[in-house]
C-alpha cells in the first residue's frame, strides 16, 4: 500500500512538470484550415476532478491525476472544429429531429457513399425528421483529408475535429460530440449513435421513440458489468482503474439517446476524467447524470442474419458487408411483412 502511495504521489508530482512541456507538443499552435471554428466563442474550461461513483453494487474511483499521467491528451484535449455540418442543419426545424450520427474516419469514403445512398439520408418519417451527420477526425494523408473537404463541400454532412483518429480518441469523439450538440444542436430531439458499418433503420427508430422514448432513458444492447481487460487494444491499467467490472453501459455499435439528457451528459464530461475507451466513458457520463438505461434486442450491435422482414423490425444490425447494403436496403424496403416498416420519403 506505501509504495502505490509513493508511487501515486510521484505521479502528481511529475504530471505538472510533464503537462508544461507536453502542452507545447500536444497542441501546437492552431493551424488555419479555413472553416475551422470553436464549438462556441468562449467555450467554459473544463473542472475535471477525482470522483466516485456508486451504483447498486459497485463503487468506482477515477482519479484523476492517474487520467492526467496515462492520458494527458484525453484530458486537455480543446474541441476544435475543422469541417462543420450545413448551418440549416443547427436550425430547429417544425418537426422533432431524429439525428443520426455516424462515427467514420477519412478513409472510409465507400462506406459513407453507400450509407448516403440508404439509410443516412435526410428525409420526413413519421412525423419526424431525420438528418444524417458523420463524425470524423484527422489522419496523416492529404488526399484522404482533400477527399473529406470535398465531400463536405457536397453534402454538408461531416463535423471533424483537429485531434487524430485514434482508438483511444473515440472517447474525444463522444465529448466533443456532446460538447457540438449542447451548444449547437439544443433543439434535437433525439439522437442515433452508430458507427459507418451498419444498417440503421431509421422507421423502426421513430417507432420505437414513440413507444419507450423517455427524456431522461438511453436505449441500446446494455452491458452489464463487463469485465475489465488488462491486455488487448481495450487494456486499462490497475494503476488507472482498480476495479474488475465496468458500471452498466451501452455498446458502442449503436444506441440512441434524448436530446433532454445532452445537457446532464455534457455537464458530467465537463467533471469526470475523460476514460480512453468511448463506451465505458459513456457509461461513467450516464452514471454520474443519474440517468438510466434501457436493454432493447433490437439492436444487433453483433450481427444479424439477413432477412428482409427481420431487418424491417431491427433498430440497427452491426458489422455489415457494406458492398451488398445497397440491394440490402432495396429488399427491405421492398419486402411484404407484417407489420410493415414506413420508408424515408
Amino acid at each position: 500500500m506505501k509504495i502505490r502511495m509513493v508511487i501515486f504521489l510521484q505521479a502528481c508530482l511529475c504530471t505538472f512538470i510533464f503537462l508544461f512541456i507536453a502542452k507545447k507538443i500536444l497542441h501546437p499552435p492552431t493551424v488555419d484550415h479555413g472553416t475551422q471554428e470553436s464549438t462556441q466563442e468562449s467555450p467554459p474550461p473544463p473542472q475535471r476532478q477525482s470522483v466516485t461513483l456508486r451504483d447498486a453494487t459497485y463503487t468506482y474511483h477515477l482519479e484523476y491525476p492517474w487520467f492526467l499521467y496515462e492520458y494527458p491528451y484525453l484530458q486537455n484535449y480543446h474541441c476544435s472544429v475543422l469541417l462543420s455540418p450545413q448551418s440549416e442543419l443547427t436550425q430547429d426545424p417544425p418537426e422533432p429531429l431524429l439525428l443520426l450520427a455516424i462515427k467514420s474516419n477519412p478513409w472510409s469514403t465507400n462506406r459513407r457513399s453507400a450509407l448516403r445512398q440508404t439509410w443516412a439520408r435526410e428525409g420526413m418519417t413519421e412525423g419526424y425528421r431525420v438528418r444524417p451527420i458523420f463524425l470524423m477526425a484527422q489522419v496523416d494523408s492529404v488526399g484522404y483529408m482533400s477527399v473529406v473537404e470535398r465531400e463536405s463541400e457536397e453534402y454538408k454532412d461531416i463535423l471533424q475535429w483537429d485531434f487524430m483518429e485514434d482508438h483511444h480518441n473515440l472517447s474525444l469523439k463522444e465529448r466533443c460530440f456532446l460538447e457540438w450538440l449542447h451548444f449547437k444542436m439544443p433543439h434535437v430531439a433525439y439522437v442515433f449513435k452508430g458507427d459507418d458499418d451498419e444498417f440503421v433503420n431509421p422507421a423502426a427508430l421513430v417507432r420505437y421513440i414513440k413507444e419507450y422514448g423517455t427524456p431522461r432513458s438511453l436505449h441500446g444492447a446494455v452491458q452489464h458489468h463487463s469485465i475489465v481487460l488488462r491486455y488487448s487494444k481495450y487494456r486499462v491499467s490497475e494503476s488507472l482503474f482498480s476495479n474488475n467490472k465496468y458500471p452498466y453501459f451501452l455498446s458502442g455499435g449503436g444506441f440512441l439517446l434524448p436530446g433532454a439528457a445532452v445537457p446532464l451528459l455534457y455537464r458530467a464530461s465537463q467533471e469526470i476524467p475523460v476514460f480512453p475507451l468511448d463506451d465505458v466513458y459513456l457509461g461513467f457520463l450516464i452514471l454520474a447524470s443519474n440517468l438510466t438505461l434501457r436493454d432493447e434486442k433490437r439492436f444487433y450491435v453483433w450481427g444479424l442474419r439477413f432477412d428482409a422482414c427481420r431487418f424491417q423490425e431491427a433498430l440497427v444490425v452491426h458489422d455489415i458487408d457494406m458492398e451488398n447494403l445497397t440491394t440490402m436496403w432495396r429488399e427491405v424496403q421492398e419486402a411484404k411483412c407484417e407489420p410493415t416498416s414506413v420508408a424515408i420519403k
